[in-house]
C-alpha cells in the first residue's frame, strides 16, 4: 500500500480525532472512556513543541497518526521521549505502524532523544506484541492502575534506546 508520512496540518484534525476515537470504546488501546474532541489532540500537538507529530496519508485520506513528545517537562530529562501512535483499524497489520514508528524514532534521534518510552494497557495484546517486535523491552509495570469498561488493567512501560546522533542538546535546547 502506498502511503505518505508527513507533519500534521490544520485540516487533518477531524481525521486524527476519528482515528483515535475508534479505539476509545471497545478497546484498551486508548485510555479515555469517552470519545475526545479534536481540541484534545490539538492540545497534545501544542504541548510537544519541537517534537514530531506525523500523519499517515493513504489514497488522499488520513489513516493514522503518531507523535513523539517529552517524557517529562524538566530539561534534565530532555534525552527521553514518549511515543504515541494509532492507525485506522483497517490499516493495522500492514507494516505502516512499523514505518511510522521508525520515522518518529529517526526524527527523535536527530533531536537528541536517546531513550524512547511507550505506555500500554496490559489488556492491549496487539500493542504489547508490537513494541516487543520493534525493539522495545518492558521496563516497568504499574499494577491495576486503570479500569475501563469494567476491567482492571496494568500500565506497562516499554523502553527503547536510540543510537547517539551527535546532537548536542535535546528538543528543549538544553545541553547534556
Amino acid at each position: 500500500m502506498d502511503f505518505e508520512l508527513r507533519p500534521v496540518a490544520a485540516a487533518d484534525w477531524p481525521a486524527v480525532a476519528a482515528v483515535f476515537n475508534q479505539y476509545v470504546r471497545g478497546s484498551f488501546a486508548a485510555f479515555p472512556a469517552e470519545p475526545v474532541p479534536e481540541a484534545f489532540l490539538r492540545e497534545r500537538h501544542a504541548q510537544i513543541g519541537a517534537y514530531p507529530f506525523l500523519v499517515v496519508e493513504a489514497a488522499g485520506r488520513v489513516v493514522g497518526f503518531g507523535f513523539l513528545g517529552p517524557f517529562h517537562w524538566a530539561p534534565t530529562l530532555c534525552r527521553s521521549g514518549e511515543v504515541t501512535y494509532f492507525l485506522d483499524r483497517e490499516h493495522t497489520g500492514s507494516g505502516i505502524g512499523g514505518r511510522l514508528l521508525a520515522e518518529l524514532l529517526r526524527r527523535g534521534a536527530a533531536l537528541g532523544v536517546r531513550t524512547v518510552l511507550a505506555r500500554v494497557s496490559s489488556l492491549n495484546e496487539g500493542s504489547l506484541r508490537f513494541h516487543l517486535r520493534h525493539g522495545f523491552r518492558e521496563c516497568g509495570r504499574f499494577r491495576e492502575v486503570g479500569e475501563k469498561e469494567g476491567r482492571v488493567f496494568d500500565m506497562v512501560w516499554f523502553q527503547r534506546d536510540l543510537p547517539l546522533s551527535g546532537a548536542a542538546g535535546g528538543p528543549g535546547g538544553e545541553d547534556r
